[in-house]
């Protein structure tokens, strides 16, 4: 699991997913040479079959903080790229890159909280500010001013044991990981599979919006992460395997594709979780509303403190997915 926690380090928010993208271009050439960037950033990763064409998808960029503005005195104010509980963010470390090898550290905070004073409510986007110990003058000198970008300081750990992984980014760095792996264990398939790494899922899901216009595949299957409820309810496990999702707050997944991946699921002895989910959404919605109507489903990791500076992931859960995706592109699905 080195290489994910790799990807987890690396800092790419919304928008500004470069560092990822170049780190996977560099993973991926040796084993495919049909590889581009299009417009909107997405990477794309052409291995071509004789069968059904299908698209597999993970987004790269993760949550974070792009600045609005600044006082004087240095006081920074955010606004939040993607969704994000603010009081979470209180103390939390975060990063300015100004370039590869220079960052600003700053913490975050709110004004009373600044001010040794108690907050009488719980904190709102526009109470979160950011302190560098810098006035407004020394930022700019250094390079920081409105939009630039801030990430969650954050280095990825095991927790307890080797099968429990934490830190930034796991959303969706763990989906990247995976379909790097799939690209590598992937030597020939009857399928004709189109892998893509898409841009700014966190604000809108922009980058799946865009990657389609140039596929045009049978079916698609999004790789992504849903919150873990094993600290309330029976489902969603940390360790219970990857969770099909029937239906999130915006979609009903393919149930032919779902049928299939259960079967394969079922025949190979891969535990296979299921959840209706009525709060979030995936790259899945605009990728099954294009070109007429993409059959598509959602397989996700429960992942602990999800949307947080610290989320938690089972390292089982990866490889019991990594092992349906095998699975998957040996047999997959015909869908007419």
């Amino acid at each position: 699991m080195k290489e994910l926690m790799e990807l987890m380090n690396l800092e790419a928010v919304s928008g500004d997913e470069n560092t990822v993208r170049s780190y996977l271009l560099k993973k991926i050439t040796p084993h495919c040479k049909d590889v581009k960037v299009d417009k909107s950033g997405n990477l794309i990763v052409h291995k071509k079959g004789k069968g059904p064409s299908v698209m597999l998808v993970a987004h790269m960029d993760e949550i974070g903080l792009i600045i609005k503005s600044i006082e004087k005195e240095g006081t920074i104010h955010v606004a939040f790229l993607g969704d994000i509980d603010p009081i979470t963010c209180i103390g939390q470390e975060v990063e300015i890159a100004i370039n590869k090898k220079k960052k600003i550290k700053g913490v975050v905070s709110t004004i009373k909280i600044n001010a040794g004073e108690d907050m009488e409510a719980l904190p709102k986007e526009e109470d979160i500010i950011v302190d560098t110990g810098l006035t407004k003058a020394e930022l700019k000198k250094k390079g920081v001013d409105i939009g630039s970008f801030l990430e969650f300081n954050r280095k990825s750990t095991f927790l307890g044991s080797e099968n429990i992984i934490a830190g930034k980014a796991v959303d969706d760095r763990v989906g990247c990981f995976m379909l790097l792996e799939s690209i590598r264990r992937t030597k020939k398939s009857p399928a004709d599979i189109y892998y893509v790494f898409t841009v700014q899922e966190e604000l809108g899901m922009y980058g799946a919006k865009t990657s389609v216009y140039n596929i045009n595949p049978e079916w698609a299957v999004i790789l992504d992460t849903t919150e873990a409820k094993d600290f309330t309810e029976e489902t969603n496990l940390l360790g219970a395997g990857p969770v099909l999702t029937i239906m999130d707050s915006d979609q009903l997944t393919d149930s032919r594709l779902n049928k299939h991946i259960e079967t394969i699921a079922k025949k190979k002895k891969i535990p296979l979780q299921k959840e209706v989910n009525e709060i979030n959404t995936t790259d899945a919605l605009f990728i099954s509303l294009a070109k007429g109507g993409i059959p598509a489903a959602v397989l996700n990791l429960p992942v602990r403190n999800l949307h947080t500076a610290v989320s938690i992931v089972h390292t089982k859960d990866i490889t019991d997915l990594c092992s349906l995706l095998e699975s998957l592109l040996k047999n997959p699905a015909r869908i007419k």
